[in-house]
């Protein structure tokens, strides 16, 4: 229904039963009734339940735009403008890119339709007058030749609101609903490097351009170059590039197979990238089993986490059970699976005949592990009731928290109370887990080592067997504790 002019509204004639109370308007964030995130507070109806005095929250969408400007104090056009946002992914506060916009022949950019919360901004973009001239022999032994002016040969910096180049000191902008906010970037050019790498000289095997990389917050991204240009026989150079702490990747000619160089301090003229300590990439075979003989769901994908709990690899698992993952680089993994069909996870995995617990690898440089995971799914609903005292809870965060929480991150179980107080965790793994109830918790690191132990301790202990299926009703509410 439309609420009236003073925002009122009633649905009449409703039977018992829980409902889901959901409000929209243009220029508004759609919002559930209470809603944190994904979760919402149902609303229940029937004698003695008040369902009359109910308030839906809407927040106005903001708005975010402003001006690049280069050191001349003109308008930057065409420049790359991403927005970061800071948010509880998991409960681990991370910062992440959500979105691009580009300037146009003023300089502006914009971003509608922003939700509350905190947020960053860089700028990539490149000088309209620079010029990379090709270096010569005589250049590189230190003696520049005549040609193309050095105060032509630069770069811009990635640069980040707050006019700093790096991202651990960007300024973050809080913004709130309804808000329209305006700022300005400025850039300020550095003399670009033109890093040299070998390649083969007789031409017949061809050669891949390296890939720059550079860590963002919590991102790895992809650093534009303005190319590649040969210079002599079996000499080639990157041009354009500011200084910097990069990490490289390429490709070697003959196998094909992707190398990789940890991050380096790349500030000189003329530096060479040396290949000669590059880590070749490894390659994993996932076999997935299921327990009991039970059939495969009709769409089984496993993925890998690095240790920046970011999402590296997706394969979907063939009629043979078994997915491929190429070009990984060395470091710690976390198995996870998923499926439309229902909940799963690793119960254990081996790898030459060698078993070993949880759903971690760790992958060595240029392995090629064949490694079996066996699968446990998840088929339990848990039902309860959140109290305080002698009364019911609505809207606090009833949390189903595994034995070893930190290694078992995807047995978690989350929901919000409804109006009664009653809650329900969908899609249970078998474990040991300890259910604990807390008040206004949507925004802090509850997933962080530690901060769950003083709530575990007076939490309610479950056991979810391997055999079991359906619902499991609580025969005792879960107490509420404050934050």
């Amino acid at each position: 229904m439309i609420t009236s002019e003073n925002g009122q509204f009633e649905f009449g004639s409703l039977k018992p039963g829980k409902f889901s109370l959901r409000g929209a308007k243009r220029g508004y964030i759609s919002a559930a009734y209470e809603q944190h995130a994904q979760f919402s507070t149902a609303i229940v109806t029937g004698a003695g339940l008040d369902a009359q005095s109910l308030v839906l929250r809407l927040t106005p969408l903001a708005l975010l735009g402003g001006k690049v400007i280069d050191e001349a104090g003109d308008p930057v056009r065409n420049a790359n403008v991403t927005l970061y946002k800071e948010h509880n992914d998991a409960d681990m506060n991370r910062i992440t890119p959500t979105g691009n916009a580009s300037t146009d022949d003023q300089g502006t950019f914009e971003f509608e339709a922003l939700a509350p919360g905190s947020c960053y901004l860089s700028v990539a973009a490149k000088p309209w007058y620079a010029a990379h001239p090709v270096s010569s022999p005589a250049e590189r032994a230190g003696n520049p030749a005549a040609g193309v002016a050095p105060s032509l040969d630069v770069a811009y910096p990635t640069t980040y609101y707050g006019d700093t180049t790096d991202a651990e000191g960007a300024t973050p902008i809080l913004i709130k609903g309804g808000d329209h906010l305006q700022v300005e970037i400025h850039l300020n050019p550095v003399p670009a490097l033109h890093l040299v790498f070998h390649v083969p000289a007789d031409g017949q095997q061809g050669f891949s351009t390296p890939m720059l990389h550079k860590r963002v917050f919590d991102a790895v991204e992809y650093v534009q170059s303005e190319g590649t240009q040969c210079v002599d026989s079996g000499i080639c150079e990157l041009i354009g590039v500011p200084a910097g702490r990069y990490s490289v990747q390429f490709q070697e000619p003959k196998s094909g197979q992707i190398q990789h160089l940890s991050e380096m301090d790349l500030s000189k003229d003329g530096q060479e990238l040396d290949t000669s300590n590059a880590e070749p990439s490894a390659k994993i075979k996932l076999s997935v089993k299921i327990p009991r003989q039970r059939p495969f769901p009709k769409q089984l994908y496993l993925a890998l986490e690095d240790s920046r709990r970011q999402i590296v690899a997706y394969q979907q698992v063939d009629a043979a059970g078994e997915a491929t993952f190429d070009n990984l680089f060395a470091g710690k993994y976390t198995i996870h699976a998923s499926s439309p069909a229902g909940s799963y996870s690793i119960a254990r995995a081996s790898s030459q005949g060698v078993e070993f617990p949880g759903h971690d690898l760790d992958v060595k440089a240029g392995a090629s592990p064949d490694v079996a995971v066996s699968l446990v799914e998840g088929a339990v609903t848990v039902e309860g009731f959140a109290k305080k005292g002698e009364k019911h809870i609505a809207g606090v965060m009833v949390a189903l928290v595994p034995k070893d929480p930190e290694a078992h991150l995807d047995m978690f179980r989350r929901d919000q109370s409804d109006s009664d107080g009653s809650f329900v965790l969908r899609d249970v793994i078998p474990g040991s887990y300890t259910i604990i109830a807390v008040e206004d918790a949507w925004d802090f690191q509850w997933l962080q080592p530690g901060v769950l132990k003083r709530y575990v301790e007076h939490g309610q202990n479950l056991t979810i067997g391997e055999l079991m299926k359906g619902s499991v009703h609580l025969p005792d509410p879960v107490d509420v504790q404050p934050r």
